[in-house]
């Protein structure tokens, strides 16, 4: 293979001598880590990505792990394990180290690619006007301890080399958009870790540098350590896994807060499996991190991506680099890879200078000279109780500054575009509610579901119902694993309730009519409750929703 200009430049030099209270790395040890660690997240995520949440509580089998080419690669440059960090990186590129958390927000806000639990939920609050810190706080947030800033974390350790506060810094920044508590100080570790690896070689050395930026009461915390002691107790990694699932998944005390298995604390020690009992190898730290399941693509894409920093780009060979498109851009991103490293460089040279360090020598021969730094992690925020709200909200100028609809918005389109003059209230935000091109062999349908397992979803209008003999027609589904209560009130008298689910529908779908001759000719409030009643699977899905006389 015939390298680029930017590999070219990432051939390995030797660490220079360390004096004491300073370390040096030179420029071109910097970018051949700094590849590495991209590179590494890269062959991760392609490689585990047909795995994604497939084994979910169990160990992928051997013979189900799948083979590696070289062309996968370039899967990952439509990763949102990688496209999501780069608007962070965006963000920094134009505001720098400094850009404040509202400046964060507006830009994760105004992003318009598809997300999904912590991130979305963030972004959601975002576009409604919940300024950061509490677009991430439990009383707005349900998945503050979702996997989400951990896996988009890499960028603030690639550019803070020996420098575990930068991380810690930027996690407050960025990590507080969409994450709290555990969920946060999963990706100050994430970040911690890759700064560390541009000194560290042992992984072991580098988890426990990691566990110094955050907490040592948090759970997350807690976590590594019992990792780092079954570790290296055990010699089998699968009986580690056994012993993980055992506390991480199986004792309600460390499910609090927790979304099962998109929770921060288990993928976070899958991730520490693959580095621990990978050897320092390539292959296997990808293998392990990938087979202990849950999100088996983000975590070993983390796992890979550490290592291959410690280790630098140019101990990644052409079976894995060799067919890397040097054109492709990271999707919703300006971001090739030429600007991406270009981008990180600089913010790492800044963010040396910043830190107290300076940078010495001349073109061809520059040395970054990093103070030793101390970090200070964040105080102990949990998500299960958490502290009080900042009552942060977006200012009038900052909301027009705002170009994405938010969920509100979005929502009463497509109540108005199925069934004009309702509206809704008390949504919950869990399955996505919105609009459906097609559900079961019908086109356009409404999605609803419950705020929480106490309240419902309620659809309402107020309106004169016509003389004659109005009725109210129905057309409403379920999901396939899952039912719901449909209560039908008038002017608050509860008139019907009936299950809707696999016992009562036809092919999925419940043909309904209530008769409402007794309010004709009557100005009344009709609400139509998306009722839980088990908390599983409890959408709403609505084809038809009409007042008819006859």
């Amino acid at each position: 293979m015939r390298h680029p200009w930017w590999l070219v430049l990432c051939l390995a030099a030797p660490l220079l001598a360390q004096p004491a209270g300073e370390r040096r790395l030179t420029v071109a040890e910097y970018r051949d880590k700094m590849l590495g660690g991209w590179l590494g997240q890269m062959i991760g995520v392609a490689w585990g990505a047909p795995t994604e949440f497939h084994w979910q509580d169990q160990i992928m089998p051997a013979d189900r792990y799948p083979s590696w080419s070289p062309g996968l690669i370039n899967g990952a440059f439509d990763q949102d394990d990688l496209y999501v960090e780069m608007t962070f990186l965006g963000t920094l590129e134009r505001g720098g180290l400094n850009v404040s958390i509202r400046e964060a927000g507006i830009d994760f806000a105004n992003s318009e690619y598809p997300l999904w639990c912590a991130n979305r939920a963030g972004r959601n609050n975002l576009r409604e006007g919940i300024a950061p810190p509490d677009s991430s706080h439990p009383r707005f947030n349900a998945c503050p301890n979702d996997i989400d800033y951990q896996i988009e974390a890499d960028y603030s350790g690639l550019i803070a080399p020996g420098l575990p506060q930068v991380p810690i810094d930027l996690g407050n920044t960025f990590g507080r958009l969409m994450n709290y508590g555990d969920g946060l100080y999963a990706g100050q570790f994430v970040g911690a870790c890759y700064a560390a690896a541009f000194f560290e070689s042992d992984p072991r050395r580098i988890v426990e540098i990691g566990l110094e930026a955050i907490p040592a009461g948090s759970q997350y915390a807690e976590m590594v350590r019992d990792l780092l002691a079954w570790s290296a107790a055990e010699p089998d990694w699968q009986a580690c896994w056994r012993t993980i699932q055992a506390k991480y998944r199986e004792d309600p005390v460390y499910q609090q807060a927790s979304n099962g298995g998109i929770d921060a604390k288990i993928n976070g020690a899958y991730v520490l499996l693959g580095l621990l009992y990978g050897d320092g190898e390539l292959e296997p730290t990808i293998e392990i991190s990938c087979r202990a399941g849950q999100d088996s693509d983000c975590n070993p894409s983390t796992a890979a991506g550490i290592l291959a920093t410690a280790r630098g780009a140019s101990w990644l060979s052409d079976e894995y680099v060799g067919e890397l498109s040097q054109t492709a851009v990271f999707s919703h991103t300006p971001y090739d890879m030429e600007r991406l490293l270009a981008v990180c460089e600089q913010l790492a040279r800044d963010a040396v200078v910043a830190s107290g360090g300076r940078i010495e020598g001349g073109a061809g021969a520059e040395v970054l000279v990093i103070p030793a730094q101390t970090p200070q992690p964040n105080e102990l925020e949990l998500s299960w109780a958490p502290g009080p709200i900042a009552n942060t909200f977006f200012r009038p100028s900052e909301r027009r500054r705002i170009t994405q609809p938010g969920p509100t918005a979005m929502m009463a389109a497509a109540v108005e575009k199925l069934a004009p003059g309702w509206s809704v209230a008390k949504l919950g935000p869990d399955m996505d509610p919105g609009w459906r091109e097609e559900w079961r062999g019908r086109q356009g349908v409404l999605l609803t579901h419950p705020q929480d397992r106490d309240t419902a979803a309620v659809l309402s209008r107020e309106l004169t119902l016509p003389a004659g003999r109005p009725r109210l027609a129905l057309s409403i589904s379920h999901h396939p694993e899952g039912d719901w209560d449909l209560v039908v009130r008038i002017n608050g008298e509860e008139i019907a309730r009936q299950l809707v689910g696999p016992t009562t529908s036809t092919d999925g779908w419940l043909e309904l009519s209530y008769d409402l001759s007794r309010w004709a000719g009557q100005a009344v409030r009709l609400e139509l409750l998306n009722m839980p009643n088990g908390w599983t699977w409890e959408a709403a899905y609505w084809h038809r929703l009409e007042i008819v006389t006859e």
